[in-house]
């Protein structure tokens, strides 16, 4: 198993089907939603890089992401299972509470 290659031998990014492909996790709105949710992390300087380890702080990206989640949630509400409102209300209170954080540290 290469460096690449997950625990279940499918390259980076991929899962196993009921088949035993490897192919593209299922998008769905909540992937989506934690998606954006790792992206904000990644900027705030919360995950390293994949390849490096290396943490990064961008505070511009960070606020994007964690806006385009807030703007996400405005044009959704109504629209949403109860799961899935939770999910992004969480997100974005947390991420919103982390930025805060970060910008007081830099």
């Amino acid at each position: 198993m290469s460096n690449q290659d997950d625990k279940c031998g499918c390259p980076e990014g991929k899962i196993r089907n009921s088949e035993g492909k490897c192919v593209m996790p299922e998008v769905t709105f909540s992937s989506f939603v934690l998606s954006l949710n790792t992206s904000a992390l990644y900027h705030l300087g919360e995950i390293g890089d994949p390849r490096t380890g290396r943490k990064n702080v961008d505070l511009d990206l960070a606020k994007n992401a964690i806006d385009t989640l807030a703007l996400l949630k405005e044009k959704t509400r109504g629209n949403l299972s109860n799961d899935e409102g939770e999910l992004l209300t969480r997100v974005v209170y947390e991420l919103k509470m982390r930025f805060v954080q970060t910008c007081k540290e830099h």
